[in-house]
């Protein structure tokens, strides 16, 4: 199989290893690490993970904090063809069991915090063989690097699975988004366009490197020969120190990172005079406060997981209400229920075609063809574009309902099967409604069966011990009964209106 028009993030490793290589690329606990120690530590650790007798196509799934072992394991995985399974470490053990079963890795890589987790899990799947945790006493881990640089690296085509995410979707289970190097690194090209990211400019990662922004961010700053600052965990102080000491120029932000930092800044003063920009999802009140405090520019935009991250972007406050302006690499239309293509003006569904549309889902071939029906990915998300070219989102197609609680993926139907499970909870209808905190925040709203009692608090820890924290709901709300549509359906229109 030719490589001759392919690029891999190796190959990028390494260019900038050759032309960059006394640049520092990463900046981790006190420690800067230059573009030649990272392509060198890449190229060692790739050839560990080949002498664990990973063939291509084989899953690696990533269960850890913010580390520098996400950009080895993406350059080494980009070498090897191998798979990266990337998760949520947010999410409940039953959820994390439901990834592994799906996409049977053969390895799992995880922090000191998941280990017990992960460990339980190679006993519970037999594709797992391995478990590596990523510390400096786990020998199994740190020998990967004891290895000469990996001499060459396997052929692949740009459309070969190379990260898997999983992500709410229709029928109402977590499916695993598959992209190819060729997805992301397009992906991360036109962040470095809308941006300005070059050599110069440095990045904070506050967003989890499992999360597809936090991949856009973080490898388009690599691809730009720039530096990335890890944070392991968003801490607010830390992120106003890194700020002002490694003289950040932008970093990733969803509700409610921002009005953490505002709260935090207090009577102190911070140097911001290197930030450019803050990009993210924000509530306007907050955006208005970051960008007077901080005198830099708050962005906003609009993506998923299936189109490798964000293909709109403006400045919030360009065109309030707006996100953004389609991007050079994404061809977005709006139809009606029936795929015919409306006007300007007029509110549909968000379809889009290009370079950035995902492979499609993992093992879910009658979904792929549902999604991508007539030439065009259904996002599921309805939009309308203005005549200037401004997408206006205007919330979820029915089959597609999320709610996105600080940025996160959460699926009103997963809750409600949740809540169910409760047998004092007779119906239940979840919904998105406005938070201060998190954006949106989720709602619940039931009726009890009539022997039975129930308190908003019960039922809330009852959901956090089987799903996500993230998942569960804010608000609860009980009534007498749910109405109902005139063919006795549960009437999530007027409930909505009624309880919202």
């Amino acid at each position: 199989m030719s490589s001759l028009r392919n690029l891999t993030f190796f190959d990028i490793y390494e260019k900038n290893a050759l032309y960059n290589g006394s640049s520092n690329a990463i900046h981790f606990n006190g420690e800067n690490t230059t573009y030649s120690d990272l392509f060198s530590q890449t190229a060692k650790f790739a050839n560990g993970l080949k002498n664990l007798d990973l063939q291509k196509g084989d899953r690696v799934a990533v269960l850890c904090k913010n580390h520098p072992v996400f950009f080895h394991l993406l350059g080494a995985a980009s070498a090897l063809g191998l798979i990266l399974v990337l998760v949520n470490r947010r999410l409940s053990k039953e959820e994390v069991s439901y990834i592994i079963e799906d996409t049977t890795p053969s390895i799992i890589i995880c922090d000191e915090d998941m280990a017990d987790q992960a460990k339980t899990l190679t006993t519970s799947f037999s594709c797992l063989k391995k478990c590596l945790t990523v510390d400096k006493n786990d020998s199994d881990f740190s020998n990967l690097y004891n290895n000469p640089l990996l001499a060459e690296p396997l052929p692949y085509k740009s459309t070969d699975p190379f990260v898997i995410i999983h992500t709410a979707a229709v029928q109402g289970k977590p499916r695993g988004a598959v992209l190819g190097q060729e997805n992301i690194i397009l992906a991360n090209q036109q962040l470095i366009r809308e941006y300005g990211l070059n050599d110069s400019k440095t990045y904070l990662n506050i967003l989890p490197l499992f999360h597809i922004m936090g991949i856009n961010l973080g490898l388009g700053m690599l691809q730009a020969g720039g530096k990335n600052i890890i944070l392991e965990k968003f801490n607010p102080k830390t992120t106003l120190e890194l700020i002002q000491e490694q003289k950040v120029s932008f970093f990733g932000s969803f509700p409610p990172i921002l009005r953490a930092l505002l709260d935090a800044m207090k009577d102190d003063r911070y140097d911001f005079s290197s930030l450019e920009m803050t990009a993210g999802l924000e509530m306007s009140d907050t955006a208005k406060e970051w960008e007077d405090r901080t005198d830099s520019k708050f962005w906003i935009m609009y993506g998923q997981t299936e189109t490798s991250g964000l293909i709109t972007f403006t400045e919030f406050f360009t065109k309030p209400g707006s996100a953004g302006v389609i991007s050079q690499l994404a061809n977005i239309k709006i139809a009606d229920d029936f795929d015919t293509l409306l006007p300007t003006g007029e509110t549909g569904e968000i379809l889009v075609r290009g370079p950035l549309v995902f492979q499609g889902y993992w093992n879910a071939d009658d979904l792929n063809e549902y999604t991508f029906r007539n030439g065009w990915h259904h996002t599921g998300d309805l939009g309308m574009i203005d005549a200037d070219g401004h997408l206006f989102f205007k919330g979820r197609k029915a089959e597609k309902e999320l709610i996105k609680p600080g940025g996160e993926n959460v699926f009103p139907a997963e809750v409600e099967r949740t809540i169910l499970k409760n047998e004092a909870v007779k119906e239940v209808c979840v919904f998105g409604v406005p938070d201060p905190k998190f954006g949106e925040g989720i709602k619940a709203v039931c009726s009890l069966n009539s022997d039975k009692n129930l308190t908003e608090d019960e039922l809330i820890k009852f959901c956090g011990s089987l799903i996500a924290g993230y998942k569960k709901p804010r608000y609860v709300e009980f009534v007498d009964a749910l109405p109902k549509t005139k063919d006795g359906k549960i009437d999530r229109v007027k409930i909505k209106t009624e309880y919202a």
